[in-house]
Protein backbone atom coordinates (compact mmCIF):
# COMPACT_ATOMS: atom_id res chain seq x y z
CA UNK A 1 0.00 0.00 0.00
CA UNK A 2 1.38 3.38 -0.97
CA UNK A 3 1.91 6.09 1.64
CA UNK A 4 -0.83 8.29 0.16
CA UNK A 5 -3.34 5.41 0.29
CA UNK A 6 -2.30 4.60 3.87
CA UNK A 7 -2.72 8.19 5.07
CA UNK A 8 -5.91 8.94 3.16
CA UNK A 9 -7.58 5.64 4.05
CA UNK A 10 -6.86 6.15 7.76
CA UNK A 11 -8.39 9.61 7.48
CA UNK A 12 -11.30 8.36 5.35
CA UNK A 13 -12.21 5.81 8.03
CA UNK A 14 -13.26 8.76 10.22
CA UNK A 15 -15.15 10.40 7.35
CA UNK A 16 -17.73 8.07 5.79
CA UNK A 17 -20.87 10.23 6.07
CA UNK A 18 -21.41 12.47 3.04
CA UNK A 19 -22.57 15.36 5.22
CA UNK A 20 -19.35 15.18 7.22
CA UNK A 21 -17.29 15.16 4.04
CA UNK A 22 -19.27 18.17 2.76
CA UNK A 23 -18.55 20.14 5.94
CA UNK A 24 -14.87 19.29 5.57
CA UNK A 25 -14.83 20.59 2.00
CA UNK A 26 -15.74 24.00 3.44
CA UNK A 27 -14.23 23.86 6.92
CA UNK A 28 -10.73 22.60 6.17
CA UNK A 29 -9.89 25.15 3.45
CA UNK A 30 -11.19 27.87 5.76
CA UNK A 31 -8.92 26.65 8.57
CA UNK A 32 -5.89 26.38 6.25
CA UNK A 33 -6.48 29.87 4.86
CA UNK A 34 -6.95 31.26 8.38
CA UNK A 35 -3.64 29.73 9.48
CA UNK A 36 -1.93 31.21 6.43
CA UNK A 37 -3.44 34.61 7.25
CA UNK A 38 -2.26 34.41 10.86
CA UNK A 39 1.23 33.27 9.78
CA UNK A 40 1.54 36.11 7.27
CA UNK A 41 2.98 38.45 9.89
CA UNK A 42 5.85 39.19 10.20
CA UNK A 43 7.02 39.77 6.65
CA UNK A 44 10.54 40.09 5.30
CA UNK A 45 11.59 41.51 1.97
CA UNK A 46 14.33 39.59 0.20
CA UNK A 47 15.10 41.23 -3.11
CA UNK A 48 11.79 41.45 -4.93
CA UNK A 49 10.17 38.76 -2.76
CA UNK A 50 8.11 39.24 0.37
CA UNK A 51 8.47 36.25 2.69
CA UNK A 52 6.49 35.26 5.76
CA UNK A 53 6.15 32.26 8.08
CA UNK A 54 3.05 31.35 6.01
CA UNK A 55 5.14 31.04 2.86
CA UNK A 56 7.68 28.85 4.62
CA UNK A 57 4.95 26.62 6.08
CA UNK A 58 3.12 26.43 2.74
CA UNK A 59 6.33 25.41 0.96
CA UNK A 60 7.07 22.70 3.55
CA UNK A 61 3.48 21.39 3.33
CA UNK A 62 3.60 21.39 -0.48
CA UNK A 63 6.82 19.34 -0.43
CA UNK A 64 5.16 16.86 1.97
CA UNK A 65 2.10 16.52 -0.29
CA UNK A 66 4.17 16.21 -3.49
CA UNK A 67 6.18 13.42 -1.87
CA UNK A 68 2.93 11.56 -1.13
CA UNK A 69 1.36 12.05 -4.58
CA UNK A 70 2.77 14.28 -7.29
CA UNK A 71 -0.52 15.28 -8.97
CA UNK A 72 -2.46 15.92 -5.76
CA UNK A 73 0.63 17.56 -4.25
CA UNK A 74 1.01 19.99 -7.14
CA UNK A 75 -2.65 20.93 -6.87
CA UNK A 76 -2.16 21.48 -3.13
CA UNK A 77 0.97 23.55 -3.81
CA UNK A 78 -1.03 25.84 -6.07
CA UNK A 79 -3.78 26.32 -3.50
CA UNK A 80 -1.32 26.81 -0.66
CA UNK A 81 0.52 29.39 -2.74
CA UNK A 82 -2.76 31.19 -3.43
CA UNK A 83 -3.55 31.09 0.30
CA UNK A 84 -0.14 32.53 1.16
CA UNK A 85 -0.70 35.35 -1.33
CA UNK A 86 -4.15 36.06 0.14
CA UNK A 87 -2.60 35.91 3.61
CA UNK A 88 0.02 38.49 2.65
CA UNK A 89 -2.70 40.77 1.30
CA UNK A 90 -4.79 40.50 4.47
CA UNK A 91 -1.73 40.84 6.72
CA UNK A 92 -1.04 44.18 5.03
CA UNK A 93 -4.34 45.51 6.32
CA UNK A 94 -5.04 46.81 9.81
CA UNK A 95 -4.34 44.56 12.77
CA UNK A 96 -8.07 44.30 13.48
CA UNK A 97 -8.82 43.05 9.97
CA UNK A 98 -5.83 40.68 9.91
CA UNK A 99 -6.57 39.19 13.31
CA UNK A 100 -10.33 39.12 12.75
CA UNK A 101 -9.98 37.32 9.43
CA UNK A 102 -7.41 34.86 10.77
CA UNK A 103 -8.90 34.06 14.17
CA UNK A 104 -12.49 34.32 12.93
CA UNK A 105 -11.85 32.03 9.96
CA UNK A 106 -10.02 29.55 12.17
CA UNK A 107 -12.86 29.44 14.70
CA UNK A 108 -15.60 29.19 12.05
CA UNK A 109 -13.72 26.44 10.20
CA UNK A 110 -13.51 24.34 13.36
CA UNK A 111 -17.21 24.90 14.16
CA UNK A 112 -18.04 23.59 10.69
CA UNK A 113 -15.75 20.59 11.28
CA UNK A 114 -17.37 19.66 14.57
CA UNK A 115 -20.85 19.94 13.05
CA UNK A 116 -19.71 17.43 10.44
CA UNK A 117 -18.48 15.04 13.10
CA UNK A 118 -21.83 15.31 14.86
CA UNK A 119 -23.36 13.93 11.63
CA UNK A 120 -20.66 11.27 11.49
CA UNK A 121 -21.15 10.23 15.10
CA UNK A 122 -17.42 9.83 15.43
CA UNK A 123 -14.70 12.00 16.91
CA UNK A 124 -12.30 13.86 14.62
CA UNK A 125 -9.28 11.87 13.41
CA UNK A 126 -6.78 14.32 14.92
CA UNK A 127 -7.86 13.28 18.42
CA UNK A 128 -6.27 9.88 17.73
CA UNK A 129 -3.50 10.98 15.36
CA UNK A 130 -2.15 14.52 15.16
CA UNK A 131 -0.68 13.76 11.72
CA UNK A 132 -4.25 13.80 10.39
CA UNK A 133 -4.16 17.59 10.72
CA UNK A 134 -1.81 17.53 7.71
CA UNK A 135 -3.82 14.86 5.89
CA UNK A 136 -7.19 16.64 6.14
CA UNK A 137 -6.40 19.22 3.43
CA UNK A 138 -5.13 16.47 1.12
CA UNK A 139 -8.31 14.46 1.81
CA UNK A 140 -10.41 17.44 0.71
CA UNK A 141 -8.35 17.82 -2.46
CA UNK A 142 -8.72 14.10 -3.18
CA UNK A 143 -12.50 14.24 -2.60
CA UNK A 144 -12.79 17.15 -5.04
CA UNK A 145 -10.66 15.32 -7.61
CA UNK A 146 -12.78 12.17 -7.18
CA UNK A 147 -16.02 14.16 -7.50
CA UNK A 148 -15.05 15.34 -10.98
CA UNK A 149 -14.30 11.80 -12.09
CA UNK A 150 -10.51 11.76 -11.82
CA UNK A 151 -8.21 9.28 -10.05
CA UNK A 152 -10.87 6.58 -9.66
CA UNK A 153 -8.14 4.00 -9.11
CA UNK A 154 -6.87 5.91 -6.08
CA UNK A 155 -10.43 6.39 -4.77
CA UNK A 156 -11.07 2.64 -4.93
CA UNK A 157 -7.81 1.85 -3.12
CA UNK A 158 -8.56 4.38 -0.38
CA UNK A 159 -12.14 3.18 0.11
CA UNK A 160 -11.09 -0.47 0.23
CA UNK A 161 -8.37 0.23 2.79
CA UNK A 162 -10.70 2.46 4.84
CA UNK A 163 -13.32 -0.30 5.03
CA UNK A 164 -10.69 -2.75 6.27
CA UNK A 165 -9.60 -0.34 9.01
CA UNK A 166 -13.22 0.01 10.17
CA UNK A 167 -13.54 -3.72 10.87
Amino acid sequence: MSAVVKHLSQYAAYHRDGRNIATHIFGIPLIVLAVEVLLSRPQWTVGLLTLSPAMIAATAAAIFYINLDVALGLAMAGLLGLGAWIGLSIAGMTTDIWLGAGAGGFFLGWVIQFIGHKFEGRKPAFLDDLASLMIGPLFVMAEIVFSIGLRDDLRKQINAAAEISLT
